[in-house]
């Protein structure tokens, strides 16, 4: 019998040209957008100042050994954000991780932020579910549950410096443009309805097209979230999940407090003002909108934060060219430090590869 021959009916779709060039698009745009809010917002900064002055603050009036303490707490943050994050993982299933690892991810994650603001919390993802070989999924789920937790931090925070700080807050919306446009959108009751009715449209939207694409994929990162999430509180040592992540914040607010140790003016704060309870008020307000400026896509914060955090001190008296150079500096302190240790992950990194690699070859 003459075999008959039958043609291959399993094909491979190629990409499209449109969607290469969507993801082309889509790539390119999340590194030109973030660097043009950057140099956009430090240029508006700096239009009314002027530049030499700023330079000579910078160069005469900085203590830089208190610079030297906010780049050990930058480091200490980081450090124990990696630890904490251990825990979660282990909760998850994921298999224990070396200390330094845990660090090296951290660490990594934020040096990446410096030039693809988010990319770096995907890569830290990527980087443990290969190094132990555990599901992408599980991992991405404790990353969500562990900026999760940050942001129940910054609600916290955000009230106790409504209490504590109200007559600045009140003074931001009163003296400034800004703040009265903030203040003026939020008092809109047209606003809050329809934040209200865009919500009760989602729920139904997700109800009535539960299996589309879209909300698919929405309802497994939610899933994802509470499962990580709900886990610090079942996990073996929750409470020590709970003091790490007080430690993170203290670093956090100290990496910004301690520069007013740096300057004249603002050392000033510190004792000439008792109701600031030696600096911890404003510190406490710069800490708060620095933070909140985070939520800007900009290369690791800068030029929404320096702004924010210079709104923050010209709130207490300080002038419009020291509260510039205290951002500029206090912003540079700790990217550097986060550079430095961006380098020492690829060390690390690229020697644990070496080192897995000969492992391997090994009869």
């Amino acid at each position: 019998m003459k075999k008959i021959d039958t043609p291959n009916t399993t094909t491979t779709h190629s990409p499209k040209p449109e969607d290469k060039t969507k993801e082309i698009v889509g790539k390119v745009m999340k590194i030109v957008v973030p660097i043009c809010v950057s140099a956009a917002m430090i240029v508006w900064m700096l239009h009314k100042l002027n530049f030499h002055q700023i330079w000579n603050i910078i160069s005469h009036d900085v203590n830089y050994w208190w610079l030297f303490l906010v780049m050990i707490f930058t480091l200490l943050s980081y450090s124990i954000r990696g630890i904490r994050w251990g825990y979660q993982l282990r909760a998850a299933g994921v298999p224990d991780m070396p200390v330094a690892a845990e660090s090296v991810s951290i660490f990594s994650a934020y040096a990446i932020n410096l030039l693809v603001p988010y990319l770096g919390e995907a890569w830290r993802c990527v980087y443990v579910a290969r190094r132990e070989k555990a599901k992408l999924s599980t991992v991405v789920g404790t990353d969500i549950a562990d900026r999760s937790s940050d942001f129940v931090m910054i609600v916290l925070i955000l009230g106790l410096a409504l209490i504590v700080a109200n007559p600045a807050l009140t003074q931001f919306f009163d003296k400034y443009q800004f703040g009265r446009d903030i203040e003026h959108i939020l008092d809109k009751w047209e606003l809050w309805v329809g934040i209200a009715a865009g919500i009760g449209i989602f729920i139904l939207c997700d109800l009535k097209f539960r299996n589309s694409k879209f909300f698919k994929g929405f309802n497994l990162s939610l899933s994802r979230m509470w499962q990580g999430f709900k886990v610090i509180f079942t996990m073996k040592g929750r409470w020590t999940y709970l003091f790490l992540t007080i430690a993170i914040w203290v670093c956090y607010f100290l990496k910004i407090y301690l520069v007013f140790f740096a300057f004249p003016f603002t050392r000033e704060l510190l004792v000439n003002h008792p109701g600031y309870a030696f600096g911890l008020v404003p510190g406490l307000v710069a800490f708060v909108f620095g933070s909140f400026s985070m939520a800007i896509p900009s290369n690791g914060g800068l030029g929404p934060w320096n702004i924010a955090v210079m709104y923050a001190l010209m709130l207490y008296g300080v002038g419009h060219a020291d509260a510039a150079a205290f951002s500029i500096v206090a912003w540079s302190a700790q990217t550097f430090m986060t550079i430095i240790l961006g380098i020492y992950s690829m060390i690390y990194i690229s020697a644990n590869k070496r080192k897995e690699s000969k492992g391997n070859m090994e009869p």
